[in-house]
């Protein structure tokens, strides 16, 4: 979608900068090129007046570096000055392909190096900016959401420390659970569901769809995604099924109880495709149990919709389901690493998300509202009508 320019009027809160982790440069690149787009078409009564002084610019991406000592401790660097500036801090905790030497020894940097990264940024700007939003797609430890016996509650402290270091603001995509906001009442939270780029993402790598309760159903893999399962049925005017996980709580393996069936509550799947809805492809191994199951009730293709693929225990998994027949087509967001490996497999789809989180960037730099933005009911029925038409939309 593109920008309503009516909402762009006001005075920006600061100028715009834009911290970009290295975890995330990829996607960064691609969110700055698209607000540096708008501003220099929109056409703005005020771009004269002073208050909108470097409201263009050729990039709102600030320098800043986390460099690392030989013994593995680390210093960020903020080239750049953020003195009155509305900042945004974008990282991809999940990123592993990010190396750094420990007394000559390669270390892949885990969720919490990045965390700690983020961290050393928000120091580096020394309480100057105007306001910071941190931008984590994947909520740090977010599957560490509640407590169950004697455990670390890891997401509620990190998002508290980021509030007690004058973070205003925190984003994040499809929380596993958003109720973890609830230990910061007092700041900004938002947890984006970014729907409609799945669907946008399905319609257009798949031109003979029929999208109606007799060819089509929304299968939720547990009790945990039924919510998103929910609206993504309603908005397509489709049923929903859903599969519950039997486990062995006698038994725990890698800190969980082991999985032993998952059992299907639902309408018949016979002839229909099928997309399993979820938050997260961890190691697949759920996704894909859910998807012989259902192709063994006579599904006729299964589509798996994820917002993050880690595909933690590699591609020869999804690569032997896809030759099988077992799944169709995998969607999941740009929202963390992938591999070039992934990205060339026939089976997966890319759903990028970057325009829009430039969107919110821009238009909270304005103080503007987002909640038609989080709201994408009536531009998913366009897009609908628009494929009923041509089987196929295009891009906006």
């Amino acid at each position: 979608m593109k920008p309503d320019d009516s909402k762009f009027s006001t005075v920006p809160v600061g100028r715009l900068g834009i911290i970009v982790h290295p975890s995330c440069a990829e996607l960064g690149k691609k969110i700055d090129q698209y607000i540096v787009n708008w501003r220099r078409e929109r056409d703005h009564n005020h771009k004269s007046n002073i208050v909108f002084k470097d409201y263009e610019k050729e990039t709102f991406i600030i320098d800043s570096t986390c460099a690392r000592f030989g013994t593995g401790e680390a210093k960020a660097l903020i080239s750049d000055s953020v003195r009155g500036v509305d900042l945004y801090i974008l990282a991809d905790v999940l990123n592993y392909s990010l190396e750094y030497t420990v007394c000559g020894h390669k270390n892949h940097m885990s969720p919490d190096d990045i965390y700690a990264d983020v961290k050393r940024l928000i120091a580096a700007a020394s309480g100057k900016p105007k306001s910071i939003t941190v931008i984590l797609p994947f909520l740090y430890e977010s599957r560490q959401h509640k407590r169950s016996s004697r455990e670390s509650l890891d997401c509620a402290f990190a998002l508290q420390e980021l509030a007690n270091m004058g973070v205003d603001n925190v984003l994040t995509f499809d929380a596993h659970d958003p109720r973890v906001q609830n230990a910061i009442p007092l700041k900004g939270f938002d947890n984006i569901m970014p729907t409609y780029q799945f669907i946008k993402a399905l319609l257009r790598s798949t031109d003979d769809l029929e999208i109606d309760s007799e060819h089509m159903m929304i299968i939720s893999p547990d009790e945990g995604a039924m919510q998103r399962a929910m609206y993504f049925a309603n908005v397509l005017g489709v049923n929903i099924g859903m599969f519950y996980k039997r486990r062995d709580y006698s038994v725990v393996v890698d800190g969980r109880n082991p999985i032993v069936a998952h059992e299907y509550l639902g309408d018949s799947v016979e002839g229909k495709d099928v997309l399993i809805i979820d938050d997260m492809i961890s190691s697949g191994e759920s996704m894909l149990d859910v998807a012989r199951e259902l192709k063994r009730r006579n599904a006729r293709r299964v589509f798996c919709i994820s917002t993050f693929g880690m595909f933690t225990n590699g591609l020869a998994s999804f690569d032997k389901a896809f030759e099988e027949g077992t799944i169709y087509k995998v969607i999941t967001t740009n929202s963390t690493y992938q591999t070039p490996e992934l990205l060339e497999r026939p089976w997966y789809v890319n759903c990028d998300i970057s325009k829009y989180i430039a969107l919110l960037i821009d238009s909270l730099n304005h103080e503007a509202s987002i909640s038609a933005i989080l709201d994408p009911h009536d531009r998913i029925k366009k897009r609908l009508a628009e494929y009923a038409q041509y089987h196929t939309i295009q891009e906006e």
